[in-house]
């Protein structure tokens, strides 16, 4: 495990996980899998991975709180969804997201998570949040701030960087003056060449226009906007048995991130081929090609 003021934090998302964990793995099983690798964070999906969502038992919430002691393990990202087509004949309203996203961070302070990014239904291809976003977050702002949450949406393809999305979400940052409001960017923007995996639940043209089409965001566009970062999904789809990957550029995105200061997490998201057991050993090369390179970094 990296740690300390000056290196990156790693972690896993237990969507890496999907198709192995409560299969092959319990939720023991994928923490004590993630201490294994060296790792100290993770993330979780609110609706995926607890047990009797949104109001776990008691047990399992001192079960969970168990085994990140037990494993040394920080609970680092919540997902959370607002899903503003929950109903085929109107949108969800600003009152209804507010129940939703203020349940969600109650929620999440009690499992000790510190981030947690709110998914907005979209409006559009290019992933445009639907319009209530600023005023349910603005509305639970405060309470944000009581619990240490910070609130970050997700920068993900085919959004890039320099888009309107971002610019209203920084925008925000300006008018609000808020702590508790920052981004989050899954580094699939940065994918330079297509992959052939097969994301199941996801129609050939969806697969095409937002997931394996690459856009190939430059580290520039990452330099400016890193100081209103607080958390990173390391996205990936396969890495190869040399520990290369032909699709994310990963030892610019961590030379930029170390010469630039960020001491956040990356948290290892794992979207290649669904084989059962292959998300594990695919984990554990990311886990030992990012240490390779931050140390390279380091070095110079």
């Amino acid at each position: 495990m990296t740690s300390g003021h000056d290196t990156l934090k790693y972690g896993v998302s237990l969507y890496s996980y999907t198709g192995d964990i409560y299969t092959l793995l319990t939720l023991d099983d994928a923490m004590a899998e993630i201490a294994d690798l060296g790792a100290s964070g993770i993330e979780i999906l609110g609706e995926g991975n607890i047990s009797g969502y949104p109001t776990p038992s008691t047990r399992w919430i001192d079960d969970w709180h168990a085994g990140l002691e037990r494993h040394g393990l920080t609970a680092t990202n919540y997902g959370s969804w607002i899903d503003s087509r929950m109903w085929q004949h109107r949108d969800l309203s600003v009152d209804e997201g507010v129940t939703i996203l203020r349940r969600d961070l109650e929620l999440a302070s009690t499992l000790g998570f510190t981030t947690l990014r709110p998914k907005i239904g979209v409006v559009s291809q290019d992933l445009r949040p639907h319009p209530i976003w600023e005023p349910v977050v603005e509305r639970v702002l405060e309470r944000a701030a009581e619990l240490g949450i910070v609130i970050c949406p997700e920068i993900h393809a085919p959004t890039p960087i320099r888009h309107e999305v971002v610019d209203d979400y920084l925008a925000f940052i300006e008018r609000t003056g808020t702590e508790h409001f920052r981004l989050l960017i899954d580094t699939g923007i940065f994918q330079r060449t297509a992959t052939d995996a097969h994301h199941e639940g996801l129609d050939e043209e969806a697969q095409e226009a937002g997931w394996r089409r690459p856009l190939a965001v430059p580290m520039a566009d990452l330099v400016d906007v890193l100081p209103y970062v607080a958390f990173i999904q390391a996205k990936f789809f396969d890495i190869r048995d040399d520990l290369t990957d032909a699709q994310i550029p990963w030892r610019d995105i961590v030379t930029t991130l170390v010469e630039h200061g960020y001491t956040g997490y990356l948290s290892s998201e794992y979207e290649g081929d669904r084989v059962p057991g292959r998300s594990l050993e695919q984990v554990r090369r990311q886990h030992a090609l990012l240490r390779l390179l931050e140390k390279e970094a380091r070095a110079r």
